[in-house]
């Protein structure tokens, strides 16, 4: 196990040490867990305010800092004045009881975890940048992780410096102090939910994460950061285009990559108190929130993408609205894996961009962001083939399979990141055609500024246009409006309202007839 370099990655970042080849509790730690274990007769755990006390015990075995005061007062509202008595009872009871268990069990299963992958290529190891890998657990490592990270077991020196998020629930708890926001208790309640339902019956499946990479520099195998002529020269055919003003990516019935409207930082404010689109789909899939104990930061050439993440939760509302609504029982198959078909890949956009999302360097950042994580580098030979193909061949759209799973999206890098609707709805469809998906099906959540996009996407497919002359209107676009020639939206530069449903606009065909 020494010799191992995906385990002496992450052991710094772990609880557990290393010693003469296996892996241990220290000796003060494993005894505080086998008290928890034997339940609240013994351990005298049946409260909030207890729990957090021997919390702050378990942190002071593993050499850690106090547990925060604000956190330990979080834990204390929560299960002893937020949850209802039987709740709580259920929880002391039968839950923590279970935790402490599947925790003492983390040296073995972390043991199993690297026999079984013993090439470690597929090992729990620090995903740097630039390091293009996967990590496969199973979802009961995943669920002992994520004890740890409850009990905020981690150790946490360190992991600023080299760019991980934080991981340990202390502020999360700690937000329901000093957070009066509704959807702060309700994402606990999710979290809660999801250790419920681990502990009453142990998940059997696997969890795949991968840090996808796009090199800049030429390399043996793997396709290159496109540059702006690439895009410009591509005779890839876009692909179908779904518009629906109502549904949610995670309720995607067709296999599909689900986007993750992310953070650098794989999780954004989930534990924190961020309750938008990421944080809500790391609350509902908590699986999800094991990447952040290993995944460094996003650069602009990365993505992250994650399979088989099992959602537990069901909710309502968005923001201070957001709301848990009980239990989720996921029926989506499974694959040679053992995973569940639920593609995640998770892009972070500009935040804030302004001028920059219409200048060159900005929407070739995000293209080619996009691009990252809807393109399956493991088929880079015969993608490489696929498009070049289409770059000789007329718009001969039968060349990509029809059974290549699509993209499930919508406005991505929009609201709280100040993106422009219009401008991220193409981009992530060029992104997504280049990359030889099949479909994207795009969730407007009822924009303003998308009214248009169903008539001015299928206006598009009608006329048979390729991504390198979508490419060229977008860049012929954000140039008018860099120079101050148009303060129209997008669809509406491309498609006037006054040209009739099936014509072609005069801005744009004169601009298509000099390419």
């Amino acid at each position: 196990m020494e010799a191992r370099g995906d385990l002496r990655s992450i052991l710094p970042y772990l609880p557990v040490v290393l010693r003469g080849g296996a892996l241990f509790w220290p000796p003060a730690a494993q005894e505080a867990l086998k008290a928890l274990a034997l339940g609240p007769d013994v351990s005298r755990v049946s409260s909030g305010d207890v729990l957090a006390d021997a919390l702050a015990d378990l942190r002071l075995a593993l050499n850690l800092d106090p547990l925060p005061r604000r956190a330990a007062e979080g834990f204390a509202l929560f299960f002893d004045d937020l949850l209802s008595r039987a709740q709580a009872r259920d929880w002391f009871d039968h839950v923590v009881p279970s935790l402490a268990r599947l925790l003492l069990r983390l040296p073995t299963l972390l043991e199993g975890h690297y026999r079984a992958a013993a090439d470690e290529a597929r090992g729990l190891r620090i995903l740097s940048s630039q390091d293009a890998g996967l990590v496969l657990l199973s979802q009961e490592l995943a669920a002992a992780l994520l004890a740890c990270a409850l009990f905020c077991l981690f150790p946490t020196a360190d992991r600023a410096e080299a760019r991980l998020p934080a991981i340990n629930f202390d502020s999360l708890f700690a937000a329901l102090c000093y957070n009066s926001r509704q959807s702060q208790e309700q994402k606990v309640r999710c979290l809660v939910h999801y250790f419920d339902r681990v502990t009453a019956s142990t998940p059997t499946g696997s969890v795949s994460f991968e840090r996808k990479v796009l090199p800049r520099r030429p390399e043996s195998d793997g396709i290159m950061y496109p540059d702006m002529d690439t895009w410009m020269k591509s005779g890839v055919p876009l692909c179908k285009f779904r518009v629906f003003s109502s549904g949610l990516i995670e309720d995607e019935e067709q296999e599909a990559l689900e986007v993750d409207f992310a953070n650098r930082y794989l999780g954004g404010g989930a534990l924190s108190r961020g309750c938008v689109q990421e944080e809500i789909r790391f609350m509902i899939n908590p699986e999800l929130i094991v990447g952040m104990l290993f995944m460094v930061s996003m650069e602009d050439n990365e993505a992250i993408e994650i399979v088989g993440a099992e959602r537990f939760s069901q909710y309502m509302g968005y923001g201070s609205s957001f709301r848990f609504t009980g239990d989720y029982l996921d029926s989506k198959p499974f694959d040679a894996m053992g995973r569940r078909k639920t593609r995640i890949v998770a892009i972070d956009a500009l935040d804030c961009p302004t001028r920059l999302q219409f200048e060159s360097s900005g929407l070739l950042r995000e293209v080619n962001k996009a691009f990252c994580g809807f393109l399956d580098q493991s088929n880079h030979q015969l993608y490489a083939k696929l498009v070049q193909d289409l770059n000789t061949k007329d718009n001969c759209p039968s060349v990509i399979p029809d059974e290549c799973i699509g993209v499930s999206t919508g406005n991505w890098g929009c609201g709280a990141f100040g993106g422009n609707p219009e401008i991220k709805s193409m981009i992530q469809w060029i992104a997504a055609s280049q990359a030889l998906r099949s479909f994207i099906n795009y969730y407007t959540f009822e924009s303003e500024s998308l009214k248009r996009l169903e008539e001015v996407t299928q206006w598009i497919l009608r006329h048979r246009w390729t991504v390198g002359e979508l490419w060229d209107m977008l860049v012929e676009y954000s140039s008018q409006r860099l120079r101050g020639d148009t303060n129209e939206g997008f669809l509406t530069w491309l498609l006037p309202k006054d040209i009739p449903n099936g014509s072609t606009g005069c801005a744009c065909m004169a601009i298509l007839a000099c390419i």
